[in-house]
């Protein structure tokens, strides 16, 4: 049978962790986005809602916070749906400080994300 065409969501996942790694956080947001929907697909939903977590900090990064917001609430419901509860707050929480970031809640200031191992 032939792989040809066959999108390998480990291999993208490893693709999209070495851009993050690197600083290129706008590539690395592209791979893990397709690594997400090529682990729904083949029915992984934690790493599909793992990837998606690691999207949404690339759009932190980035300073795209709605992008961010929608990514960091999407994973969060996959992950509370699938019983990942611990996993599932962290991105609400996540969620919150992308949304006190675009400055609608006033007074309010988001913590600084920092990317593990910078």
């Amino acid at each position: 049978m032939s792989q040809v065409g066959k999108e390998d969501p480990v291999k993208t996942h490893r693709d999209g962790t070495a851009l993050y790694d690197s600083g290129n956080y706008k590539e690395a947001l592209d791979k893990f986005l397709q690594a997400s929907q090529s682990y729904r697909k083949v029915g992984d939903f934690f790493d599909s809602s793992y990837t998606l977590f690691k999207a949404a900090e690339c759009s932190f990064l980035l300073k795209d916070y709605q992008t961010a917001l929608e990514c960091f609430l999407e994973a969060a419901d996959r992950m509370l749906e699938k019983g990942y509860d611990r996993f599932g707050l962290g991105a609400l929480e996540y969620a919150n400080d992308c949304y006190k970031a675009t400055g609608k809640e006033k007074g309010k200031r988001a913590r600084v994300f920092t990317p593990p191992f910078h």
